[in-house]
Order: structure tokens, then sequence, then C-alpha cells
């Protein structure tokens, strides 16, 4: 995975659980702007997300993020 995509999903993971707390759950579309400009990176998430992990589709943020900061 990209390391700009890594960043992003770290940042977007910060955010959700200072507003929502430690137990707040997203899935990979919360990376995304709701018009999806970027297909390819789009996919590449996706593919971690779906293919790769086996993830379900709502994970919780924590999760997610110490995943990214191990190099998963």
């Amino acid at each position: 995975m990209r390391e700009s995509l890594r960043g992003k999903i770290i940042e977007v993971c910060d955010k959700k659980i200072a507003l929502k707390g430690d137990n707040v759950g997203l899935s990979f579309y919360a990376f995304f702007a709701n018009k999806n400009d970027d297909p390819d990176l789009l996919m590449e998430a996706a593919t971690w997300w779906i293919e790769t992990h086996k993830l379900d589709h709502f994970e919780k943020a924590l999760k997610i993020k110490a995943m990214m900061l191990n190099g998963d």
C-alpha cells in the first residue's frame, strides 16, 4: 500500500476516534470523498481491506490504525 494512502487512513482513524471515541467503527469508504475521483486508489484500499485481510464491512478505527502502524 502506498504511503500516502496509509497516512490518509491513519489521519481519518485519528479524527473518527477523537470525535466518537475508541469504539468507533468505519469502512474503507471513510477514506474517500463521496465522489470517486481516484478509482485506482479506491481499489487499492478495497483490495487491502477485502482480499488481503478479509475484514468485515465495518471495523474498529483503533484496529485499522494499529494495522497501518504495524505495516500490515
